[in-house]
């Protein structure tokens, strides 16, 4: 990027700028003073080795739209080529979610981040985490008779997963295994069985695998989160329900690991306390 200077700085990063965008586009002088509405001349003497000449702002801005570069890149305000709304569609994208737990696309999200810190705020309780009982529970009305076939792609899967060296760091609002503890709302009708035996899950999983895998649950009275996976430094993903926000670009990223780290410094029930707060809550369960 050009700082402020004389007009012969900036003109030369113009003209060789504007030489290189024709040189990528394949265009001579005479077709770009075609698709700009100017003389060949008026290109020319842009073009000149020694010329000191700016062309007016709508000159400038005609030929960006002519070679497909930004403005601000031809008069050195930028150091990115790219136009304003490629940059933002290469940055952020959204994509449709489905409704299982072998979701192609997270999957291929999780490869990407092999060897990558996870960070993660489930919709509910983590899948990863869930017994096959707890997942046929949750998952039979929308996946029907295919639920058995998906649990096992599954299983396979997060065995992958496992082997593939990333920590996981996963935040939970308290409210949401209280509610599972108790059977309620979201939770009615589970029975005591099912939930038993995923508190034992949960129990066993952080056993094996702490710290590798680690478990904080927050106060949502005190912070909100919506479900965000974090894939170490390359991808942000927001699930809307029906479709993933996913961002790429370093200052998104970073602002919403920023937001998921004040979750886990907040927390009110920290990893290392997670196995007796999890029989507390086993506990409670008739």
């Amino acid at each position: 990027m050009v700082t402020k200077g004389d007009k012969r700085d900036r003109a030369t990063v113009f003209r060789t700028r504007l030489r290189e965008a024709m040189q990528r586009a394949g265009m001579s002088q005479s077709a770009l003073a075609r698709d700009v509405g100017v003389d060949r001349s008026t290109i020319s003497q842009v073009l000149a080795p020694e010329s000191v000449r700016l062309p007016n702002v709508q000159v400038a801005a005609e030929c960006a739209v002519a070679l497909g570069v930004s403005a601000d890149w031809l008069l050195g305000l930028t150091d990115r080529p790219e136009l304003a709304a490629d940059l933002l569609a290469a940055a952020m994208a959204m994509t449709e979610a489905s409704r299982t737990m072998i979701d192609e696309r997270i999957f291929a999200w999780h490869k990407e981040a092999a060897g990558y810190k996870i960070r993660h705020v489930p919709a509910g309780l983590p899948d990863m985490l869930k017994t096959e009982d707890m997942l046929r529970w949750e998952y039979a009305p929308s996946l029907g008779r295919t639920t058995d076939q998906a649990i096992g792609a599954s299983n396979d899967r997060l065995t992958w997963m496992r082997g593939a060296r990333s920590d996981y760091e996963i935040a939970l609002p308290v409210h949401d295994i209280e509610s599972f503890a108790g059977a309620e709302g979201y939770y009615a009708g589970l029975s005591p069985e099912i939930r038993a035996a995923q508190f034992d899950r949960f129990t066993e999983l952080h056993d094996q695998l702490y710290p590798s895998l680690r478990i904080y649950f927050y106060d949502a009275h005190k912070l909100y989160s919506a479900p965000v996976t974090i894939f170490g430094p390359l991808l942000a993903v927001i699930y809307l329900g029906r479709n993933y926000l996913a961002f790429r670009d370093v200052e998104r990223v970073e602002a919403i690991t920023r937001h998921f780290d004040g979750l886990v410094r907040a927390a009110e029930i920290p990893s290392r306390d997670l196995p007796g707060y999890l029989d507390e809550l086993r506990a409670r369960i008739s």
